[in-house]
């Protein structure tokens, strides 16, 4: 017997941020209650803690808002970074040469769910 559980999501799209370094966050909060998930946001040295905050704060109050859901009832079901478009840029060098620089963007999801009791 399959219970449907109920899931509200946020996607922040094209942040200027590599993929890689976002998953060592969102690693951290997977799973966590809301309110323990904001706290290692505020407090982890990361710049990629900001932009999931964001995302965080927004999918709670899709959930509060058109779910009618306590944000004190909800934890973090699914968390994933996937890759963005990558901005391609040249940097001068010798002799009239010029390197390839890929400045890598990601599309960050968090997902949250009431806690079941």
């Amino acid at each position: 017997m399959a219970t449907d559980t109920l899931e509200v999501k946020a996607i922040a799209r094209t942040v200027r941020m590599s993929p890689s370094k976002v998953r060592r966050v969102l690693n951290q909060i997977r799973g966590r209650s809301y309110a323990d998930a904001l706290i290692i946001l505020e407090f982890m040295p990361y710049a990629a803690c900001e932009p999931v905050r964001k995302v965080l704060r927004s999918a709670v109050a899709n959930a509060e808002h058109n779910e009618g859901l306590d944000a004190t009832e909800l934890y973090v079901s699914t968390a994933y970074a996937d890759q963005g478009p990558t901005l391609k840029r040249f940097r001068p060098r010798a002799q009239g040469r010029a390197y390839q620089i890929q400045k890598k963007t990601c599309h960050i999801t968090v997902s949250v769910s009431p806690i079941e009791a």
